[in-house]
C-alpha cells in the first residue's frame, strides 16, 4: 500500500510539473523622482518611456535622497518641518547567480518624521540619520521602519541647535559639535556617542564642518582645514584629520559625494573646481578646473570611472576620475548664473541606467544625455519647475507561472 501511495504521489507531481512551467524574463525599470522647486509635489517618471507614473503630494517643496538599496526615497521638506518616506516600487533580491526585480506602484509609505528645520540626511550601515537644525537633534530609523510606515525613531541631541549633521557608524553615532561662541555659524567638530548618548573619546576638530559622504567602508567629513576620515577602529570609530596640502590653492570642500565601484570622494573646491579625494593615494587631493562656476555634480554608480558636473554656462561635463580631467562636454540649457540666492531654481543631475538626466526648472523640462556617446538624445516635458531629482532602477529577472 505504501508503495502504491508513493507511486501515486510521484505520478501526481510529474503531471503537475508537466502542466505548470515556471519561466524567468529579464526586466529593466528606471524611475525618476523629481520634486518641484515651488510646489509640494514629487513627480514619478518612467525614465525609459518618459511617461509620468504618479504625482505624490507632500507638505512642502522637497529635497530628495534615495536609499542605497533604491527601495526608498526620502523627501526633506525644510519649510514644512517634515521628512516623508516614499516607496519607489522597485525592489531587488539577490539570488547569488542572478537577481530578481519586483516593480510595483510608487507611494508615500505614511512615515513622516517631524521636527524644526530638517536639513542633512545621511545613510550609513543601513540606518538613516535625519538632522533637525532648529533642535540640534538627530532622529534615526531604518529602512524597514520607513517602508512599513512606522515613525519609531531613536533620538540623539547635540548641545545646541545648529546647522549640523549626524551619521550612524556601527554601534555609535557621529554628531556635529556646535560653535558655542557663534551658534549661528557652522559646526567646529565631530564627537562619537554610544547607544546611551555618552561621548566616547575626544571631540575631533573640524572647523566649518559642512559636507559628508560614504564610499565603501569609509566615511568623510569636510572641514575648512581639511577632512575627517572615519574608518573602523579597534573599538570606537577611528577618526583622523588630514589637512589640505600646502600645494593646493586657497579654498575648501563644502559638498561631498562618495564614489560607487571605485573608492573615492568627489567634492567642490571653491566655485569653479572639483576636488577628487582618494584616501589610498599618496597624493590624496587632485583638483579639476571647470570652465565656469559649478551648479551641481553627481557620480556615476554604473560607470564608476565617471562623474558629471553641470556648470552655469549650461554645459554638462563628463569627468574622468582616473585621469582627473574633463573628457567630454555637451550644451543643454541657457545659462544659470550662480549669482543670486543659493536656493534659486537651478539644474540638478541624476544617472538612470544609460541615461544622464538634467532638470531644467526654468524651461519645465528634463534633458536626456546618452552616457556612452555623451550626446543629447531628447527631452521630457514636466510642468512647473522640476528641480531636485534622484533615479532608481536596474535590471533583474521576473518569474511567472503558467
Amino acid at each position: 500500500m505504501r508503495r502504491l501511495l508513493a507511486a501515486a504521489s510521484i505520478a501526481a507531481l510529474a503531471v503537475s510539473m508537466a502542466t505548470t512551467s515556471s519561466f524567468a524574463e529579464e526586466k529593466t525599470a528606471w524611475r525618476l523622482f523629481v520634486s518641484d522647486h515651488s510646489e509640494p509635489v514629487i513627480n514619478v517618471i518612467d525614465a525609459l518611456t518618459g511617461n509620468k507614473i504618479e504625482t505624490l503630494s507632500v507638505k512642502g517643496p522637497a529635497s530628495l535622497y534615495r536609499s542605497n538599496s533604491g527601495r526608498t526615497v526620502f523627501a526633506v521638506q525644510g519649510k514644512a518641518d517634515t521628512v516623508s518616506a516614499v516607496s519607489t516600487g522597485i525592489t531587488f533580491e539577490d539570488h547569488g547567480d542572478h537577481g530578481d526585480i519586483e516593480v510595483t506602484t510608487p507611494k508615500l509609505t505614511g512615515t513622516e518624521i517631524t521636527g524644526t528645520k530638517p536639513s542633512h540626511f545621511v545613510e550609513h550601515g543601513g540606518e538613516f540619520a535625519l538632522f533637525f537644525d532648529g533642535e540640534g537633534a538627530a532622529r534615526i530609523l531604518d529602512e524597514k521602519t520607513a517602508l512599513e510606515g512606522g515613525t519609531s525613531v531613536r533620538e540623539i541631541k547635540a548641545e545646541a541647535p545648529h546647522h549640523g549633521v549626524a551619521a550612524v557608524y556601527g554601534d555609535y553615532v557621529l554628531l556635529s559639535e556646535p560653535n558655542k561662541e557663534k551658534p549661528d555659524e557652522l559646526p567646529v567638530g565631530i564627537r562619537a556617542v554610544d547607544n546611551a548618548s555618552k561621548q566616547v573619546g575626544d571631540i575631533h576638530t573640524c572647523p566649518d564642518l559642512h559636507g559628508e559622504a560614504t564610499s565603501g567602508n569609509l566615511l568623510l567629513f569636510a572641514c575648512a582645514s581639511g577632512i575627517l576620515l572615519v574608518r573602523d577602529g579597534d573599538q570606537a570609530p577611528s577618526i583622523e584629520h588630514i589637512a589640505y596640502p600646502a600645494s593646493l590653492p586657497s579654498g575648501k570642500v563644502t559638498t561631498l559625494l562618495g564614489g560607487k565601484g571605485l573608492q573615492y570622494f568627489l567634492g567642490n573646491y571653491g566655485a569653479d573646481r572639483l576636488a577628487l579625494i582618494d584616501p589610498s593615494a599618496k597624493d590624496m587631493f587632485r583638483l579639476v578646473d571647470l570652465p565656469t562656476r559649478r551648479v551641481h555634480f553627481a557620480v556615476d554608480p554604473i560607470r564608476p570611472r565617471f562623474a558629471y558636473a553641470f556648470t552655469e554656462d549650461g554645459q554638462l561635463h563628463q569627468v574622468d576620475i582616473v585621469a582627473g580631467k574633463i573628457t567630454q562636454s555637451v550644451k543643454l540649457t541657457d545659462p544659470y548664473s550662480m549669482d543670486g540666492h543659493w536656493s534659486d531654481p537651478r539644474p540638478r543631475v541624476a544617472v538612470a541606467g544609460d541615461r544622464i538626466v538634467v532638470t531644467d526648472p526654468l524651461k519645465g523640462q528634463l534633458h536626456l544625455v546618452d552616457a556612452t556617446s555623451f550626446a543629447k538624445t531628447g527631452d521630457i516635458p514636466l510642468a512647473g519647475k522640476p528641480f531636485n531629482i534622484v533615479a532608481v532602477g536596474g535590471s533583474g529577472e521576473t518569474h511567472a507561472t503558467e
